[in-house]
């Protein structure tokens, strides 16, 4: 396997970087889209496994930076949620000019919540994943409303979030709480798979029975039992990325004959 250092603009012209997991030799089978958590980044152990895991399968993962964050340009505070949904659509055509466009999107807590909504904006998308993912982007205004007072008065905010300060404006509370997934869910038209833990105490695993619950078939739900929201348990995010990598077979490429043999036995073999 390899890993590549991409850079390309997003559609405010600023420079976004990603990474791109794949095989060292042969051409991908297809290729996904990666969005990171709310304030996370591209080099997060848990994608990094994930993205590892997938390309073992001949599927090439591109995980980005969002606006403001790692190695992309901009400012964090300037952003929201509907900046990382025009960054997901930039990342896509970054995809599809460069490489192939993306047959396969996964986000991570809010950028589970991105990739539904940016799916309808990439055509080439047939299966969204997401991990443990809000089912209404209001869920994260709720859990910065203590920051309200400070927004309404100067416009902005500082919050701490694993050990690091950042500055929000109200622009970020304002965009949250705005209606953005129920009827987006509902008119996914794309193969969906649901994965949370049971034991999730950051976005609680009702969120997985609202998103299931709303969005039409296919649909699947994986219960990562005894896993923390962070996927911080390695063996976890490794056996999200083999079972992503198997479900997935069924959706993309138009035929399922490229994934028979010993690379599906494989995964078969890591996921059980």
């Amino acid at each position: 396997m390899t890993i590549q250092s991409l850079f390309f603009k997003g559609t405010t012209g600023q420079r976004l970087a990603a990474r791109m997991d794949t095989l060292r030799d042969g051409e991908p089978l297809a290729y996904a889209l990666f969005a990171h958590c709310f304030t996370c980044n591209k080099n997060y152990k848990a994608l990094a496994h994930i993205g590892r895991a997938m390309a073992d399968a001949g599927i090439a993962v591109l995980r980005l930076d969002f606006t403001g964050l790692g190695e992309s340009e901009g400012e964090f505070a300037d952003t929201d949620f509907s900046s990382n949904v025009d960054d997901l659509i930039a990342a896509a055509d970054f995809l599809r000019s460069e490489f192939k466009a993306p047959e396969i999107l996964i986000g991570h807590s809010l950028g589970g919540a991105a990739v539904l909504q940016a799916a309808a904006r990439i055509p080439s998308s047939e299966a969204v994943v997401t991990i443990a993912a809000p089912s209404e982007t209001a869920h994260l205004a709720r859990l910065l409303a203590r920051t309200r007072p400070d927004l309404e008065a100067r416009g902005e905010a500082e919050v701490s979030i694993g050990g690091r300060t950042f500055t929000i404006k109200k622009q970020l509370l304002d965009d949250l709480e705005r209606p953005h997934m129920q009827e987006t869910i509902r008119d996914l038209n794309r193969a969906l798979l649901i994965f949370h833990s049971p034991q999730d105490q950051t976005v609680g695993i009702e969120n997985a029975m609202e998103l299931f619950q709303v969005a039409q078939h296919p649909k699947n739900f994986i219960s990562l039992d005894r896993a923390d929201h962070l996927l911080s348990n390695p063996d976890d995010s490794r056996y999200v990325g083999a079972l992503i990598a198997t479900w997935a077979s069924r959706y993309i490429g138009g035929s399922q004959s490229e994934w028979k043999g010993d690379r599906i036995a494989g995964l078969d073999q890591k996921a059980t």
